[in-house]
């Protein structure tokens, strides 16, 4: 985003596709968020860091993935604008994080705290209805993808993957698309040759 104008139509045009603010109410809310800006493989969040924070993307690609202990990287999302990301429980419990959160290209965010979240649904029944929306629709799409990781052929996941995020496809290595997609990156390449 180019100016603070710019990124505030672009939130206040994702909030009003769920429910309707007031100028005033729009301010009252950004008040609770902070602006922030990553470069490219810089970490928003690592593994064992305490105070999480809930992110909106503005601008750019952000990879949550959790690294087991024979040190594979699993991804559960990638993130781009006008996404929602989190370590949810560690937002929500007050816990360390799980998941490391890194920047695959030049990000900014706007950024809640669980406090900040807190006060501002006690204070807004609008955004309380909105927040409760938009988890509702992550849950979903996460069932979604583990259940597809679960029980859909490589090509069928791959296939989706192209049919839903098209625009994401075009701007992540293809490393990390097969790792995503829980495939090697050969099979990606067999994938992408018959597809």
């Amino acid at each position: 985003m180019d100016t603070s104008k710019n990124r505030h139509i672009f939130f206040r045009t994702h909030i009003s596709q769920i429910v309707q603010l007031t100028d005033i109410e729009f301010e009252q809310v950004l008040n609770y968020f902070t602006f922030r800006k990553y470069k490219k493989h810089q970490y928003i969040t690592q593994h064992g860091d305490i105070g999480s924070h809930e992110h909106f993307v503005l601008k750019g690609i952000v990879k949550s993935s959790y690294t087991d202990l024979s040190g594979k990287e699993h991804i559960l999302q990638l993130a781009m604008e006008e996404w929602w990301f989190s370590d949810i429980n560690a937002f929500n419990n007050e816990q360390p994080a799980t998941l490391n959160a890194d920047c695959l290209e030049d990000t900014e965010t706007y950024s809640i705290s669980f406090e900040n979240k807190e006060k501002l649904c006690a204070e807004s029944r609008k955004m309380e209805y909105f927040f409760r929306k938009k988890y509702t629709t992550g849950n979903i799409a996460l069932q979604k993808r583990v259940l597809a990781l679960l029980s859909s052929s490589a090509s069928e996941r791959y296939n989706q993957l192209l049919i839903q995020y098209p625009l994401l496809y075009k701007r992540v290595s293809k490393t990390i698309i097969a790792a995503y997609l829980g495939v090697s990156r050969e099979t990606l390449s067999r994938l992408s040759n018959t597809g």
